[in-house]
């Protein structure tokens, strides 16, 4: 496998659509993978067909059906939970690695979620490393790798990313670097991407517009969706550069907010892997 463009399904939330039509119109668009969103339990949106999220209730072979349809694969499942609450993550992970292995999607991307405003820094790092490892016993059962990512109070600098990363001494931790939540919350998003690539299994190609650059950079840590790439401040060309000199294999996951955006940024993308 070589570097790969995919598309994130948040771009299909705006539309109110349920998960298939998400797939449908990733695949019409261009796209080969395509990142779902699973959640546990039920919720009234994903139940009425108006939200792209996927319940671990269903039936894994249901996702990988919809799938094979329309001719695309999972570059991995967004599965963002708490990492500080053990009684969350811990089956919410270990179920999500499950579907991610029936599913045919090598990751399952989360970050460390809010920290609770009472616990220390020690506990939550004691915490996290609690949870990481009840998560990756299954991981490696499975050969499915957990990847986190820079979003909240700890790894928004690249520097509190690794520290969770290499948490758990396991083959199965890796990092699914985000650059547009690491370039709003102050870091240099291709040095920060040089600095994990030894870890990197899952890149979020996240660009961020000007106008939102100027308004939130170094007083948030992310942001769901970005712009389409190529629209906005990040430097596509050396970022694949650096993934190509790195030896990277995967999937840039494209997280954007709507399908016009997705489309331009398959083009954009693609344009710069065909230089590559």
């Amino acid at each position: 496998m070589s570097i790969e463009p995919g598309v994130n399904l948040e771009f299909i939330r705006c539309e109110d659509k349920p998960f298939a039509a998400g797939v449908q119109r990733a695949a019409e668009i261009g796209y080969r993978y395509v990142e779902p969103m699973v959640h546990l339990g039920r919720e009234l949106l994903s139940e009425a067909g108006y939200f792209h999220s996927f319940s671990m209730e269903e039936d894994p072979l249901l996702m990988k059906d919809i799938l094979e349809r329309y001719g695309v694969r999972a570059s991995g499942l967004s599965a963002h939970c708490p990492l500080m609450r053990p009684e969350i993550s811990v089956p919410y992970l270990q179920n999500a690695v499950r579907f991610a292995a029936a599913v045919g999607a090598p990751v399952v991307c989360t970050d460390e979620g809010i920290r609770p405003d009472w616990m220390s820094d020690s506990q939550c790092f004691e915490v996290m490393k609690y949870t990481l490892t009840m998560a990756l016993r299954t991981a490696e059962r499975y050969g499915v790798f957990i990847g986190i990512e820079p979003h909240q109070s700890i790894s928004r600098t690249t520097k509190g990313l690794l520290r969770i990363a290499t948490l758990v001494e396991s083959p199965c931790l890796k990092v699914n670097y985000d650059t547009g939540n690491a370039y709003l919350a102050g870091e240099d998003p291709c040095r920060g991407l040089t600095e994990v690539m030894h870890l990197l299994v899952h890149v979020h190609a996240k660009d961020i517009a000007l106008r939102q650059s100027e308004a939130e950079r170094g007083e948030v840590t992310g942001t769901p969706v970005g712009c389409a790439c190529g629209d906005g401040v990040v430097d596509w060309s050396k970022v694949v550069g650096i993934l190509a000199a790195g030896g990277f294999q995967g999937v840039l996951s494209v997280e954007c907010g709507t399908s016009e955006q997705a489309e331009r940024s398959l083009t954009h993308l693609r344009g710069i892997l065909a230089k590559a």
